[in-house]
């Protein structure tokens, strides 16, 4: 390459890529342009038009066919983690642009991890009780928190994440049951759970949990005929994609009582706008998107697209490229 290659990265709201790794070989070969918060429209074009190579923060900037089209420098496309249902990858082959990925991380665990706090925040009604010390008041007579023992956990999906959920969920005298398009009491059983029908999960579950990878089969899966079957005491709550749940719907069912609170950390459009009707009601927990934020998970990320980089840019092999399905 005789020029400086132009590289951007996009996404990086928690600016960790840059501290969390070395980035020498990268800076003696390219002019590297980080942009820390989110770009949308005319913004994000103009901000990769030039670029020869592209680095993204898991699928928070999708880039389908019509945007791939608009950039004629693009040589190199790197995402972080290991899956991104929002790039169209036959785009990108049929530009002859190589996509690569950082390879597996922690974010299952942290994902886990995050999917027991919503649910405790939820149960013991944590946000409320945060508020009032902060206040400088103590009980104020509301709701009673909740007991999780004896109750039912339904986990819509019942792959790694779901499975360890489950396993938390039993060790609390939980009773694990799950429903995927696919389930089977066999697989159901071998992961400490139950399968049950969609329609039974949803209508006796204190706890439902979505961990189901999108797919055009499970696209706003839970709509406002499903939640409306839902108990009054129900705690929804989704760690997984936005698009499994009818993110308008929700707002009313929150309302009408059933299910009786929702934690949830993914949104259709994220940032959540400002103002958000969602944000405002009581029964709704809302994080902004940390499942897999964690700092494991972030150097993986960074020593990853370092590596990708420093191999494009020494014209040696590339690692873990994608093919399009």
């Amino acid at each position: 390459m005789s020029a400086r290659p132009r590289i951007v990265v996009l996404d990086d709201y928690e600016r960790a890529l840059r501290r969390l790794a070395d980035w020498s070989a990268v800076d003696a070969r390219a002019d590297v342009v980080v942009h820390y918060e989110k770009l949308a429209g005319d913004a994000l074009a103009a901000a990769i038009a030039n670029a020869d190579a592209i680095v993204t923060v898991r699928d928070r900037t999708p880039f389908p066919a019509e945007l791939v089209a608009r950039l004629p420098n693009l040589r190199y496309f790197v995402f972080t983690g290991a899956r991104n249902t929002r790039i169209d990858l036959a785009a990108f082959a049929a530009r002859g642009v190589p996509v690569s990925h950082t390879g597996k991380d922690a974010g299952k665990d942290a994902t886990a991890e995050l999917t027991w706090a919503l649910i405790l925040a939820a149960a013991k009604r944590l946000d409320a009780q945060l508020a009032l010390v902060r206040e400088g008041r103590w009980r104020d007579g509301g709701m009673l928190p909740a007991i999780l023992r004896g109750e039912r956990l339904g986990l819509v999906g019942f792959g790694e994440i779901g499975q360890r959920v489950g396993r938390v969920g039993a060790a609390f005298g939980m009773e694990p049951v799950t429903w995927s398009p696919h389930m089977t009491q066999e697989r159901a059983a071998a992961g400490g759970a139950r399968a049950v029908t969609l329609e039974e999960l949803l209508a006796t579950s204190r706890v439902v949990s979505l961990h189901l990878v999108p797919s055009a089969a499970t696209a706003r899966l839970i709509d406002a005929a499903r939640l409306a079957t839902m108990r009054t005491d129900a705690i929804l709550v989704n760690t997984s994609r936005a698009a499994l749940l009818d993110m308008a719907a929700l707002e009313g069912a929150l309302r009408a009582g059933r299910p009786g609170a929702a934690a949830i950390d993914v949104f259709d459009a994220e940032p959540l706008p400002p103002g958000s009707a969602l944000a405002r009601l009581p029964n709704a927990l809302l994080t902004p998107h940390l499942g897999f934020v964690a700092e494991p998970v972030f150097a993986t990320f960074a020593r990853g697209v370092v590596e990708c980089l420093t191999a494009w840019l020494e014209g040696g092999p590339l690692p873990r490229t994608l093919a399009p399905a």
